[in-house]
């Protein structure tokens, strides 16, 4: 039942594809409305912010509505979606890199001076921490090596697609994610200094 679904949905997103290569825009917001929250995932992860998430976002929408008509492999094109999506958040992540300001957070008990209340689990305090020492060790890599690790890990991309979409051969995408591995341990093993 599930692999008859899964064809179904292939054939409808081939249509919609023909659809939209050919200027059919209602045709382009179903294939992108249905892609859109996991597009969007893909480049805060590479951002790291709600707001150039979205322009990364809006900016590869904008660049596939364009270039549509010249995707060669349609069954690819989640795998060429993600592409111009991870060029997008970079781009992004490029330009405003230079002016990027840190926002830090302030509570009402830190504004008003009064001591923070200590987390009443010490299980739950360690693993916040320890979520946060990722989360900032994840923040030190640049943007190709996040792209890679959320393309394989996050998004659950195989190899293989993730080769075919940059145009890199298999073993220079798997020689890159182990490298993108090793970067996140050593800079998880610096946060944690």
């Amino acid at each position: 039942m599930e692999a008859r679904a899964d064809r179904s949905s292939r054939v409808r997103d081939g249509a919609l594809v023909e659809r939209a290569a050919g200027g059919d825009r209602e045709a382009f917001d179903l294939l992108i409305g249905s892609r859109l929250d996991r597009l969007y995932r893909l480049a805060y992860s590479i951002t790291r912010s709600e707001l150039d998430a979205r322009d990364a976002t809006q900016d590869a929408c904008v660049l596939a509505w364009r270039e549509l008509p010249r995707l060669r492999d349609r069954d690819s094109l989640d795998a060429w979606l993600s592409q111009i999506v991870v060029n997008a958040a970079r781009g992004v992540v490029r330009r405003t890199s230079r002016t990027r300001v840190r926002e830090l957070s302030i509570d009402e008990e830190t504004a008003s001076g009064l001591p923070r209340a200590e987390p009443s689990v010490p299980a739950e305090a360690d693993s916040f921490a320890d979520s946060n020492a990722i989360q900032r060790a994840f923040e030190r890599l640049d943007g190709r090596t996040r792209a890679l690790l959320v393309l394989h890990y996050v998004e659950g991309s195989p190899l293989a697609e993730i080769a075919k979409a940059s145009g890199s051969p298999l073993g220079t995408i798997k020689w890159r994610l182990s490298n993108a591995r090793k970067a996140l341990e050593r800079a998880l093993e610096a946060e944690r200094r």
